[in-house]
């Protein structure tokens, strides 16, 4: 693997090695970047920890670290990734080195400039995160069969509003599509009774990385 110093650098939090905790890819042994900054403020966020902080690392420098490690499954999270701009350029820096790479990311930002090899995970906030009003809905007429869309649910009203979405944007024929439960907020029995009582063509989820560990930082 070549590797090329751009000059471009990021704010990084954190990157560490556990397993892909959500989506299509749970289970799978992961690298994680975790980019530092959020321009939203969801009132369940898990990792306002990113917020502030972090450290500048060259592109060249992340890549090295990813490759460090047994795998090729990248996920860059966040904070939120793309409020950095020189998310897009890692994404294909990525790309170009063989791995893997998916972005999770709120759905808030433009998410065109992602290499169209990178699979987007894009949250779209719900009511109950006190967020909704800044989903960037143009971001759907992007979406491919490889990018999923994750709903973060807190309780029926959230519920009710995600199928909405869904049947008014014909998500499901976009693109996987994810319902998830705040974690001790809904209960995941409730979410699945719903989406099996409508017959929902989505994937239920929980959180595989909270199950397995109370610490859910650096995992």
């Amino acid at each position: 693997m070549i590797l090329l110093d751009s000059g471009a650098r990021l704010r990084v939090t954190e990157i560490f090695f556990s397993l892909q905790g959500e989506a299509s890819r749970v289970g799978l042994p992961t690298v994680f970047v975790r980019l530092t900054g959020c321009p939203l403020r969801c009132g369940y966020c898990d990792t306002d920890y990113a917020f502030q902080g972090g450290e500048w690392m060259g592109l060249d420098a992340i890549l090295a670290r990813v490759a460090s490690f047994p795998t090729r499954h990248v996920c860059i999270t966040g904070g939120e990734p793309l409020a950095q701009k020189a998310c897009a350029e890692l994404l294909t820096m990525l790309c170009d080195a063989g791995f893997d790479v998916a972005l999770e990311t709120s759905g808030a930002l433009d998410i065109s400039a992602a290499d169209p090899r990178v699979a987007r995970i894009v949250d779209l906030k719900s009511p109950g995160s006190g967020e909704s009003a800044r989903n960037l809905w143009t971001n759907l007429e992007h979406l491919t069969p490889r990018d999923e869309v994750k709903f973060v649910l807190t309780d029926r009203t959230d519920y009710d509003w995600a199928c909405t979405i869904l049947q008014t944007h014909a998500l499901a024929a976009r693109c996987p599509v994810l319902f998830s439960p705040v974690w001790e907020r809904l209960p995941p029995a409730r979410l699945a009774e719903w989406i099996l009582a409508d017959g929902l063509p989505v994937r239920m989820q929980v959180q595989l990385h909270k199950l397995l560990w109370t610490e859910a930082r650096g995992r």
